[in-house]
């Protein structure tokens, strides 16, 4: 089983009580940011692009715990940065594992091996490790040469600990669906529990602002994908989530869903958009003119968005809001297959992924040249 029956049970029974409640608008995820520095400069992602003297604050474990407390969501993500470069991380897991939260610790593992002891195997606690795909793939992705087998070792280690691991995958506009689905293949056969994929958002600040997949390119890579699948693929979404990436659903965005907490309070509205902070969470959700964020809106900065974190909760809501949602999800569970002729001929299609006719460009992060200049 992808997930673990506590906890689809512990997330189950939450939203049935914010429906039971009428509460239109309440908290799947808490995406916790401790830090935004990082030890990778990948060139899709926006979040190391701050000065230097942002990249050096941290979140205290007892601001974490606030937040958390205050949000009052059944999980929290914690990515980054690189939430494993925090000094205080194991402390800040053990808080949210008394509190029997959910941990999602997203990691690119390449300190994975090295602070694994500072962690306790529960249930509560998954790292889950983003891999851009396979050795070729990630690599240019992230960056940095070696950061595939880097990680797979890292994901070993956590393996042999007893840890639940699962993976993050982000596409961007001409990656090769076959080298995705062999990746699939990969992963389960290294032992992950379960996988997730999400396409790339357009981060103001990223470096590489030429990749990112619009909603047309989105539903062909992800009918290409995910159709014809083989049993033995295990992943860690919502079913609905992942028929409305193949284009076989229609969601508006849930932006309050998976609202986002970092060193500047409360973040308007999401986590891929900034138009300003909240110092609190009931400020937030208050405050935040949410009718100007999703695809409906005409915001052109929401227009191709198709990420996990607005329309995920989408989904799951609709699991929990009829008898017919409901009865969609444990169809698309035990039915998974998705046979589709037209999407087999998609993966016949000729493709050239960005790797393929650029170099690999090893590109270090701040933190890292400063780790190295005070070895």
């Amino acid at each position: 089983m992808a997930v673990p029956v506590s906890q689809m049970w512990t997330v189950a029974s939450y939203v049935l009580r914010q429906k039971l409640a009428g509460r239109e608008r309440y908290p799947l995820v808490l995406m916790l940011e401790p830090l935004f520095r990082c030890n990778l400069a990948c060139a899709g992602c926006g979040k190391i692009q701050y000065p230097a003297h942002i990249l050096k604050k941290d979140l205290s474990p007892e601001q974490c715990f606030k937040a958390v407390d205050e949000c009052g969501a059944p999980m929290v993500s914690i990515p980054g940065g690189e939430p494993l470069m925090h000094p205080q991380i194991a402390e800040i897991v053990e808080g949210l594992v008394a509190r029997k939260k959910y941990i999602y610790l997203c990691t690119n593992a390449l300190l994975l091996k090295e602070k694994i002891h500072l962690f306790k195997p529960s249930k509560y606690l998954t790292f889950s490790v983003h891999m851009d795909g396979q050795k070729e793939h990630h690599d240019f992705s992230v960056c940095r040469e070696g950061g595939y087998e880097i990680a797979v070792e890292g994901i070993k280690a956590a393996l042999a600990r007893g840890f639940r691991v699962t993976t993050n995958t982000t596409l961007f506009d001409g990656a090769d669906p076959n080298s995705v689905r062999a990746f699939f293949d990969e992963m389960m056969e290294v032992g992950v529990e379960s996988m997730m994929l999400s396409p790339g958002y357009s981060y103001d600040k990223a470096p590489d602002q030429q990749h990112f997949l619009g909603r047309a390119r989105t539903r062909r890579l992800f009918r290409a994908i995910f159709s014809n699948r083989k049993k033995s693929w295990r992943f860690n979404q919502s079913p609905l989530f992942v028929d409305f990436l193949m284009g076989k659903r229609h969601y508006s965005c849930t932006p309050w869903g998976m609202p986002t907490f970092n060193i500047f309070g409360w973040q308007k509205p999401c986590y891929l958009l900034q138009d300003g902070y909240a110092d609190t969470y009931k400020e937030l959700m208050e405050t935040t003119v949410w009718n100007d964020y999703g695809t409906e809106s005409g915001n052109p900065q929401c227009a191709n968005c198709m990420v996990h974190c607005g329309y995920e909760p989408s989904a799951v809501n609709d699991t929990f809001s009829s008898i017919r949602g409901f009865m969609d999800t444990v169809r698309a569970t035990l039915f998974s297959e998705y046979k589709d002729l037209g999407a087999l001929e998609l993966l016949n299609e000729q493709t050239h992924p960005v790797h393929s006719y650029n170099p690999l460009v090893q590109i270090k992060s701040d933190a890292t040249q400063m780790e190295e200049t005070n070895a």
